[in-house]
């Protein structure tokens, strides 16, 4: 089975995906979330599993949606989303446009906001069918 014919079912899949250089972080990881959100009976188990590590900002970003997401959905947060992505020292924001700033750091859900992340409200927001 090709492995692009399947989208990735956690957010450890994601990261596996990434650093192995088989599928970029940001399409990957649109993936998982249209799986996610399209199988309720199996989000606890897409992102209870802690990811490698990559760098500061995608180690940040993978914990921030998966404790957001586990918000969201009234799921239990993972421990291991406390201890990973706690490397950014300096703000990072998405888009990288200085006019974005304000928005983003008015919109930017909790989650992210606390790991110096800021991005838009419906950054993990995908089109439904």
């Amino acid at each position: 089975m090709n492995l692009f014919r399947r989208k990735p079912e956690s957010l450890q899949e994601v990261v596996r995906r990434a650093k192995a250089g088989e599928q970029k972080f940001d399409p990957s990881l649109r993936e998982f979330l249209d799986s996610f959100y399209a199988n309720a009976d199996s989000r606890q188990q897409a992102i209870e599993k802690q990811p490698a590590s990559i760098d500061a900002v995608h180690d940040a970003y993978v914990a921030a949606v998966a404790e957001h997401l586990a918000r969201v959905y009234g799921l239990p947060i993972p421990d291991w989303s406390e201890i990973h992505g706690n490397g950014l020292h300096e703000p990072f924001f998405a888009g990288g446009l200085q006019s974005l700033k304000g928005v983003l750091t008015a919109e930017s859900p909790t989650a992210f906001r606390r790991r110096l992340l800021f991005v838009s409200k419906d950054a993990l927001s995908r089109p439904r069918v």
